[in-house]
């Protein structure tokens, strides 16, 4: 009797484990239409969706369930008894029902008046900030956060493929998504402990990461920053949620009910609170908006749970989907907290149902909240190069302690599936391939070869130009580095090089000294703001495809050291000598300069020492690797730079004492749902009498691509200043004028508009010094030019239309412009 009673409850155990249920169909109204955003769920729960665009969906439960519900505004709601625990393909047809007397159906779409969903929506906006952990001055936290990419869509096609020929192991480890239904294939798991302080009354939060593990790169930072940049933090009380560097509007924003639909269909007790359901939709497609709905509480107006998924239409590339869920806990009657956050992105190279792809998962769990416990505010004080090496090294015991929730049988499996990859020499080829392409160097041991994208130039000087080059590469984080190209012309049959050497002196304020020659040709003047960067070399000058002609090249022959630090996150000091000479590179082109008081005398060589300081602010900058060269992640952030130069003369033979003034200052600005302006100013002023060589030239664009800082329909040399000012503001909307479009909609076209300027002047002195055969042309009068483009195409190209505001009666003046650009943009 003991041993039924053992088995009955073995048995018991084991079904509720197994006990799953499955189903996925269509949801059609009485023409066979799909449905929309309907309404599924499984009866007398809270697990649910909204059907997609096509009107298809499928749900997945852990438990049993026996009838699935089918509802929405204006249909008669259907019941389905569901006899087998996994259903697919089912057809659910809703016929057209009474209109609820709460909400006023038009045309598809809800009323915004005597809606109740949108009663409730504003006591969600009145004590969004009573909930949660703004509601507390001190918080912390324990956070476990788990990060996986899978292969997904798997056939028999992909697994016979040429391309995982010698790899057929990895589909031992193949399983099913929960939230699509797709076969996948788990390629790599990042997990990571972590604790999180916050102080609200000073706007801080602290993170202190004390473990990380992944399969198979536990050493590439790379990696490991790219996976958080890629799964950013959000609030969705917020009214714009950031993924993939676009801005979505939050169903729970105040400026929801523009773009949403709501409406309150259901309500139920969910762990001991009474709650309302809200579905939501949008209004318009081609928009960065969600489907789905949340569970909202009574009486506090907190969230409950939340389910949301980016709609197919949204203008978004390489992601066919995006699914977000969010279950909150009950603390008590008025504290309601972030228990669990899942994430899924579909990657893919289109939306099409049938397309293969990369789900990319990030699921994060929080617990042992405690609040009002005071930290000094020197403890959120941030680290400027800090690494712990003892968290990516933690035991398997130590994780399966202290994992939040246990990893499935296939996660497990991944760890042990990417050790055995990495001894597979095809995957290391496709690897290193990958690292190719990304890094643009080709590693043979502790050496890199490259930048293989600058191999080969051309200019009108040189003609076509070879570079070969190199550096000293041990790993991410060395503490110095070698750096050496060089270059030859074909036209002018000359040798270049440059050299280069740096070394992190001290690690905690990344003191660094700095030293390099470089002899090339190169355009000055390509950029007002200009730095020594010794092996620097600017588009105009190794561009292979240009447009007009362009002689006016400048031999340079540049030595520098410098040294600078780090004495606070982001904001980086540096003071540094150098010493050069410039001569013209051309014959047609020249850099003389009168060298008595008579204009008798010239002289077409310019010596030069200089010293300088500078400050750089950069606030929000994301930085990768803490050796002597960091990566910066591509994400928008402010700058602030300022730059003191001083020419001595005699030093060195050096010819000319002057000071040297220069601002730049540029400011992302993130416009809601109106996208993101880009706004950008120099200003610059020097003191004292200097040559053609050491005047601020106004940077033109002769190129058919876009450059940042520069004017798209000025030439080479077409101003030059000694004092000048300048302004950039560049609006991207991100699709929200084109999405409206009917016949471009679906093109997902994203506009451009932009507008520069420029004032500067010249004085009576340095126009008097001037011999060259140049003659100096300032803005004194402002110019100024416009754009109009169109980003997108294709997903990866961009073009621009650019005029002239004035100053069209140049000769060879450009008064309209077309320029391109490639890039991979989400």
């Amino acid at each position: 009797m003991k041993f039924k009673g053992l088995l009955f409850l073995f048995l018991l155990v084991i079904s509720s484990v197994i006990a799953q249920t499955k189903v996925s169909g269509v949801v059609l109204d009485e023409f066979n239409q799909p449905i929309p955003f309907a309404n599924v769920y499984f009866k007398n729960s809270s697990e649910g969706l909204i059907t997609n665009e096509n009107g298809r969906f499928y749900l997945e439960s852990q438990k049993s369930h026996t009838t699935l519900v089918v509802s929405f505004i204006g249909f008669t709601t259907v019941e389905l008894p569901l006899t087998k625990s996994v259903t697919y393909d089912i057809k659910v047809n809703l016929a057209a029902g009474e209109t609820l007397r709460e909400v006023v159906l038009i045309s598809g779409k809800m009323s915004k008046k005597n809606n109740p969903a949108i009663d409730i929506l504003r006591k969600i906006w009145a004590r969004k900030k009573q909930n949660g952990l703004r509601q507390f001055k001190h918080y912390q936290y324990d956070k476990y956060e788990k990060v996986e990419f899978d292969l997904n869509t798997i056939d028999s096609a992909m697994m016979k493929s040429k391309l995982f020929k010698g790899m057929e192991f990895v589909f031992e480890q193949m399983d099913t998504s929960r939230i699509t239904g797709k076969t996948y294939l788990p390629i790599f798991i990042n997990e990571s402990i972590s604790e999180v302080y916050g102080n609200n009354t000073i706007n801080k939060e602290k993170e202190i990461l004390k473990a990380n593990k992944n399969s198979g790169f536990n050493t590439n930072q790379q990696i490991i920053a790219f996976i958080k940049d890629l799964y950013a933090e959000y609030d969705i009380y917020d009214n714009y949620l950031k993924f993939f560097d676009k801005d979505f509007v939050s169903p729970l924003s105040r400026t929801g009910i523009d773009v949403y639909n709501y409406a309150l269909t259901d309500s139920m007790y969910i762990d001991n609170k009474w709650c309302y359901n809200i579905v939501y939709y949008p209004r318009r497609k081609g928009e960065l908006t969600f489907k789905g709905d949340f569970w909202v509480n009574d009486t506090t107006f907190a969230i409950k749970s939340i389910n949301m998924a980016v709609t197919k239409s949204a203008n978004i590339n390489w992601v066919k989907e995006i699914y977000i869920e969010q279950e909150f806990d009950v603390v008590n009657d008025s504290v309601f907290l972030l228990k669990r956050d899942h994430m899924m992105s579909d990657f893919a190279f289109n939306k099409k149902e049938e397309s293969k792809g990369v789900y990319g998962k990030r699921t994060t769990l929080f617990k042992n909240h405690a609040f009002n416990q005071e930290k000094p505010k020197d403890f959120y004080k941030e680290e400027v190069n800090f690494i712990d090496n003892s968290v990516y090294a933690k035991s398997d015991d130590f994780w399966q302690e202290n994992r939040f929730e246990s990893l499935s049988k296939d996660e497990l499996g991944v760890y042990k599936m990417l050790d055995t990859l990495q001894t597979v020499k095809k995957f290391k080829q496709m690897y290193n391939l990958v690292s190719i392409l990304g890094s643009g160097y080709i590693q043979k041991g502790n050496f890199d070869f490259g930048p293989i994208f600058s191999t080969i130039g051309y200019n009108e000087v040189e003609g076509v130009r070879l570079r070969v080059g190199g550096r000293t590469y041990f790993g991410q984080n060395d503490p110095w580095r070698l750096q050496f190209y060089t270059a030859y012309g074909f036209e002018d049959n000359q040798m270049k090089y440059g050299l280069s050497g740096k070394v992190l002196i001290n690690k905690k304020n990344r003191l660094i000294l700095e030293a390099g020659n470089r002899r090339d040709i190169e355009q000055i003047g390509a950029s007002l703001t200009t730095s020594n960067n010794v092996l620097g070399r600017s588009f105009a000058s190794s561009g292979l495809f240009m447009a007009g002609s362009n002689t006016n090249l400048t031999s340079i022959n540049l030595s520098m050291m410098s040294l600078n630090i780090e004495p606070v996150k982001n904001l980086t000091l540096e003071t540094g000598m150098s010493y050069r000479t410039l001569k013209s590179a051309s014959s047609t082109f020249s850099l003389d300069y009168f060298t008595d008081d008579t204009f008798t005398t010239t002289a077409s060589e310019v010596t030069q020492s200089e010293f300088s300081v500078s400050v750089d602010y950069t606030p929000k900058r994301k930085t990768i690797g803490y050796g002597v060269e960091r990566s910066i992640v591509d994400s928008p952030y402010s700058r602030l730079f300022v730059n003191y130069s001083q020419g001595v003369k005699g030093v060195f033979d050096s010819d000319f004492d002057y000071q040297k003034l220069q601002l730049y200052f540029k400011q992302p600005i993130l416009v809601g749902g109106f996208g993101r302006l880009n706004v950008i100013t120099e200003v610059g002023k020097t003191f004292g009498d200097v040559p053609l060589g050491l005047m601020s030239v106004v940077p033109g664009n002769q190129s058919y691509f876009l450059i940042e800082n520069t004017f798209n329909n000025l030439n080479f040399y077409e101003f030059v200043t000694d004092q000048y000012a300048t302004f950039q503001l560049e609006h991207h909307f991100l699709g929200r004028i084109l999405s409206r479009v009917p016949g471009l909609r679906k093109m997902n076209l994203r506009e451009v508009i932009g507008i520069k300027g420029v004032v500067g002047s010249v004085s009576d002195s340095n126009r008097n010094l001037n011999a060259s055969n140049l003659i100096y042309l300032a803005p004194e009068k402002p110019y100024w030019e416009y754009s109009a483009g169109i980003g997108n195409i294709f997903k990866v190209f961009r073009i621009d239309f650019s005029w002239r505001g004035n100053y069209r009666d140049l000769p060879d003046a450009n008064n309209f412009a077309v320029k391109g650009s490639f890039g991979f943009y989400f």
